[in-house]
């Protein structure tokens, strides 16, 4: 059965599975779902949900609910290798710091640059009032304004992984777990058409992207 994954290309949570799919050479289709119109993933999951990422493998339609699908991938296709039941607590700890505090940074660096590139005035709208109504009133210009601010503050919080990646290979160790994955959909998403870079300082982490986009099990 063919494999397709519902997507936004520059969205931080689905780079990552894009890439487990791709290291565990699994062949799929990416399907791009327009910012604006989430009525694709709506029919795909009768009507329970309108993110992305949504993943249709083997028949099954699968999203982030009572199982992610992350973990439904290792479950299905990578054998455990993403969550080693010895690095539980120490990888939950780590995703959770990765979701909640660096992309609450991020994201901001990309949406003042992914928002003006959107063509058409409606479909820019649509994606500006969906902003501001997580975000309030005026937080796109908000971002802008204060987008050196942001940065240095992502910069404080990535100083770790590129400490951390200075003596070992990936971030829990010799081997990439779901948090590189997952670290990489951020920094993938951060630097998104050329719209941001890492900087000199960041060697590491340019060293460690270069591993986890040529990774294979």
């Amino acid at each position: 059965m063919s494999t397709i994954l519902y997507e936004m290309a520059h969205s931080p949570f689905c780079i990552p599975i894009a890439r487990v799919l791709d290291a565990a050479g699994v062949q799929f289709e990416r399907r791009e779902i327009p910012n604006w119109d989430r009525t694709e993933l709506l029919h795909l999951t009768n009507g329970a949900y309108y993110a992305v990422p949504v993943l249709s493998h083997n028949g099954n339609i699968v999203w982030d609910g009572d199982e992610s699908i992350a973990a439904y991938l290792d479950r299905t296709v990578t054998a455990g290798r993403l969550f080693p039941a010895h690095l539980t607590g120490a990888q939950e700890c780590m995703i959770d710091f990765i979701e909640q505090q660096l992309e609450d940074r991020t994201f901001k660096l990309v949406d003042i640059h992914y928002i003006p590139a959107i063509k058409d005035v409606a479909h820019r709208g649509m994606v500006i009032r969906h902003k501001e109504r997580k975000f309030g009133r005026g937080c796109v210009d908000a971002w802008r304004r204060d987008a050196a601010a942001i940065r240095a503050d992502a910069d404080r919080l990535l100083a770790r992984f590129e400490t951390t990646l200075r003596v070992q290979s990936f971030v829990l160790g010799a081997q990439p777990v779901y948090a590189d994955f997952l670290l990489y959909g951020i920094m993938g998403n951060l630097t998104f058409n050329g719209w941001n870079a890492l900087n000199a300082e960041q060697s590491a982490l340019a060293g460690w992207l270069k591993r986890m986009a040529n990774f294979r099990w």
